[in-house]
């Protein structure tokens, strides 16, 4: 007994060393090599067209997965397509990612139509959701008018059958240059390259189970944690090097849009941005009308910087911003030069037009509606009315200032005949000036110096000269 109390102390000391090597060891121990637990895995959804603010939600989601050390990053899509700019942005960013990105289109009934094809193409994993359909990649802008015939074109130039025939040079090198675009993409992904060249030239499209038989997808799964449970185990190239994805029970984490991303929306929209140019413009010219008011022209100067940015995100028609311009400017100009009506009439007239072809493209989404362009004008027009009957009220009114006022204004002679006998110091409106007389003897002085009851031109004549300051006395 006596033993064991004296090795006791020994003893101690080892064993608070085991303690603080097993703590140490479960606090620093790297999470491969920890108890296994599930990975977390970021979500985020893209419902829409593809614009600056989809962009710019995919690379900043991407950034966010990534600095959280998420397994994969999901990317829940719905959209009729895209603005090719935003769309080549996120892909961009899509295959540049650190973490393994999985476009799903999502839920049944979406689609992943045009810009959404290619978005399907560039992730390291396609999925997509039961009665979900993707295809359709044709841009746009191509249009479905008649071909014209090219200078120079032989037979063997003509389209396939069920292939579009391009309507200008122009708009093959755009066709040709979309299918290699997509091409590529199949061919970095291992997926079907042929279809995809179909989908641009052709504007095919696929239900996701007719995608999966062709090996344009991945997988179909009806949510979100189906498709994780399906993907485990999976190995995906991730820059170049292979990664195993580890998803089973995994938790998703969804990266909702922040304010920037909302803000980005909402100054993106062409009729946001029409609507701040036109206050913007509007502001300007109030100022300019009113000088010092200070708000019209801050609120003005901070909405047309705002619409400015706006248009150059937006695939924007410069002759149709020049009109709205030139139109908002005869606006403003028929408050201050007198053309009847005229320079007012064709500011709206160039305002309409201006409006109407001032996004070039016909994207869903991304047209400007005419009840909003038919609300400005008519709101232009009630404001030009109300400016010309103003100035014609004003015109109306009496004159305040100047020599023209003086006339039927009662004055007091105050002296007559002080240098010669018709002249006369007259006090009128606290000030006194001398005049000339055409009858001398008709005006007397008032002692008192009350008002006389007649006009200045009456009482001191019927005509009379504003003298020079130098003959004015107080």
């Amino acid at each position: 007994m006596r033993h064991m109390l004296a090795s006791a102390p020994a003893a101690l000391p080892r064993l608070l060393g085991a303690a603080l090597l097993a703590l140490f060891l479960f606090a620093f121990l790297p999470p491969s090599a920890a108890a296994a637990r599930p990975a977390a895995v970021g979500l985020l959804t893209i419902d829409g067209a593809i614009g600056p603010a989809s962009a710019d939600q995919v690379v900043r989601g991407i950034e966010r997965s990534a600095s959280l050390g998420h397994a994969l990053l999901v990317i829940r899509l719905d959209t009729p397509g895209g603005l090719d700019t935003s769309m080549r942005t996120a892909i961009k960013a899509i295959l540049a990612a650190p973490v393994p990105v999985a476009v799903y289109v999502a839920p049944s009934g979406a689609r992943a139509a045009s810009a959404g094809t290619y978005l399907l193409y560039a992730s390291h994993v396609a999925a997509m959701a039961p009665g979900t359909n993707v295809g359709a990649a044709t841009p746009v802008e191509l249009g479905i008018g008649p071909g014209q015939p090219s200078s120079g074109g032989s037979r063997k130039d003509a389209p396939k059958a069920g292939q579009k025939a391009p309507a200008s040079p122009m708009q093959a090198k755009a066709l040709n240059d979309a299918a290699a675009y997509l091409r590529g993409l199949a061919q970095l992904r291992g997926r079907n390259a042929d279809w995809a060249e179909r989908a641009v030239c052709e504007s095919v499209s696929l239900t996701s189970e007719e995608a999966l038989r062709l090996k344009v997808i991945d997988v179909v799964a009806p949510d979100v944690p189906a498709l994780l449970a399906r993907l485990d185990g999976r190995t995906v190239n991730v820059l170049g090097q292979p990664r195993g994805l580890q998803t089973a029970g995994a938790l998703p984490v969804e990266f909702a849009p922040d304010w920037r991303t909302n803000a980005l929306a909402a100054i993106a929209n062409p009729s946001v941005a029409l609507l701040l140019m036109t206050v913007g413009l509007y502001g300007l010219v109030f100022e300019f009308m009113s000088p010092g008011a200070v708000a019209p022209g801050v609120i003005g100067a901070i909405c047309l910087l705002l619409g400015l940015y706006a248009l150059q995100l937006l695939p924007v028609n410069y002759a149709g911003l020049a009109l709205i311009v030139l139109g908002l400017a005869f606006m403003g100009a028929e408050a201050f030069l007198p053309s009847f009506g005229i320079l007012g009439l064709g500011g709206i007239a160039a305002f309409v037009a201006g409006a109407l072809m001032l996004i070039d493209t016909d994207l869903p989404g991304y047209g400007i509606p005419p009840g909003l362009v038919g609300t400005l004008a008519t709101a232009s027009a009630l404001l030009l009315f109300g400016t010309v009957r103003l100035a014609l009220r004003t015109r109306r009114r009496p004159v305040r200032s100047g020599a023209a006022s003086l006339i039927g204004t009662l004055c007091t002679v105050e002296q007559v005949g002080a240098r010669r006998a018709n002249e006369a110091w007259v006090k009128v409106e606290g000030e006194q000036t001398m005049h000339r007389l055409r009858a001398p003897s008709a005006a007397r002085p008032c002692a008192r110096r009350k008002p006389c009851a007649s006009s200045a031109a009456a009482a001191c004549g019927s005509t009379w000269s504003r003298p020079s300051p130098s003959r004015r006395r107080r």
